[in-house]
């Protein structure tokens, strides 16, 4: 019965510190960058390249994913109000029949951003992946990053412990019922992100460098 109870009071401990961490990662994220990430175009620096986080352009039921298509707005205002003059789309391309990237390209295109503007990551698998690569592949050490708020924080967050100089343009998010297993998955997204600093954890592919012109 001893036994029982000490494993008991050990998971119990682990579960307590696990909710610790939890805050603790989220309070830390939201606090750096809290002067880094806006909804307000007026309050960022005008940069070269802005980079778009990638997200399906459909759900799983076959809707429009709202995700994604308030990243390309703001991207396309961004972009249209003369604050970026590039774009990389960052996003999964695991399959044939899966492309974030080309998705996002298409429908750039499709609000008039010349394609010679928009600029593939095929390998952006993950958040840290696109931030990272957007440094080493890409070649740019300051950018605006598009998404929704909960998404900025993290991936400013990363861009500053890579040494990047990176702002947060937030896209408009979803309703709260629609948005909740996102929102959640966020608050433990949130605890890799110290896993992976602290591990020194790369992005999974590497790649030749990409020019982008001046």
């Amino acid at each position: 019965m001893r036994s029982i109870k000490n494993i008991i009071i050990f998971f119990l401990i682990l579960f307590v510190l696990g909710i610790l961490l939890t805050f603790w990662a989220n309070h830390t994220i939201e606090y750096a960058t809290e002067d880094y990430v806006t909804s307000s175009i007026n309050k960022l620096p005008n940069e070269k390249v802005g980079l778009v986080l990638g997200t399906s352009k459909s759900l799983k039921n076959g809707n429009k994913n709202p995700y994604f298509f308030y990243r390309i707005e703001a991207a396309e205002e961004l972009f249209k109000s003369g604050k970026i003059d590039y774009i990389i789309v960052s996003g999964d391309n695991s399959s044939q029949y899966y492309n974030e990237p080309e998705d996002m390209q298409t429908e750039l295109i499709a609000r008039g951003i010349p394609k010679t503007k928009i600029f593939l990551d095929f390998a952006g698998l993950r958040t840290l992946d696109s931030v990272v690569r957007a440094k080493e592949i890409f070649g740019q050490n300051s950018y605006l990053i598009i998404s929704q708020r909960f998404h900025n924080e993290r991936a400013v967050f990363l861009a500053q412990k890579k040494g990047i100089e990176a702002y947060g343009y937030n896209a408009k998010d979803v309703n709260k019922k629609a948005g909740f297993k996102t929102n959640l998955r966020e608050y433990f997204a949130r605890v890799k992100v110290f896993w992976d600093l602290f591990f020194g954890v790369d992005p999974k592919f590497s790649g030749s460098k990409v020019v982008i012109p001046n």
